[in-house]
């Protein structure tokens, strides 16, 4: 797996125009194909008088889902840059449709290239774009007396508490980078003198 990938942020929209056609980049996070399906078919519903509605987008940590579509450009001058633009950039689970409405002034296959995947640059950097690390998933068993004062130090130490259950005992669920299994085993040790259970769980991705 992928150590760490980038995403958005948020979604939204940039617009740009160049010689008097106008340029709409309108991003996503995503999850899935169905969810960039989605987004993409909202955004052709919004702009249905557009003169071109292409797309592309990212899937997957070590982007194992690549499409893209010039929507009626010439081969290879919209879709195409727009992936990667993406891909330059290291995104993933990202969609980005980029609409536009023809103002008359052709660009040419160069310009065309340079619209489509400049606006898109130019809407990455506006929404902003977030990492995320791949952990280890990580579950800590621990009697109610020490979980109170336990949860308090994960949290001060900046571990990524992501669940807290109580029952005859107290469950944590925790990420922790692989690297720092062995150094957290000897600290929860000494931190409730031995008592608490750890396991290993799978992986998954969370804010770096």
């Amino acid at each position: 797996m992928q150590e760490q990938y980038r995403t958005l942020a948020r979604e939204g929209v940039h617009e740009t125009e160049i010689n008097r056609s106008r340029f709409l980049c309108a991003l996503a996070p995503v999850a899935d194909e169905r969810e960039a399906q989605e987004f993409i078919a909202r955004i052709r519903k919004e702009h249905p008088t557009a003169t071109h509605n292409c797309f592309a987008y990212v899937l997957g940590a070590d982007a194992s889902v690549q499409k893209a579509s010039d929507d009626g450009e010439p081969g290879g001058t919209a879709g195409v840059p727009m992936l990667q633009m993406l891909l330059r950039r290291e995104m993933r689970y990202v969609v980005a449709v980029v609409t536009r409405y023809y103002g008359g002034v052709k660009l040419g296959a160069g310009g065309l290239i340079r619209a489509y995947g400049g606006v898109v640059g130019e809407a990455l950097d506006a929404l902003g774009t977030v990492t995320r690390q791949r952990f280890r998933l990580a579950t800590v068993t621990v009697d109610h007396q020490r979980a109170g004062k336990l949860e308090n130090d994960l949290r001060a130490t900046g571990r990524a508490v992501r669940d807290v259950r109580y029952a005859d005992a107290v469950t944590i669920e925790i990420g922790l980078p692989d690297a720092d299994v062995p150094a957290f085993r000897g600290w929860l040790a000494d931190a409730t003198a031995g008592t608490a259970s750890f396991e290993l769980g799978g992986e998954a991705y969370g804010d770096a």
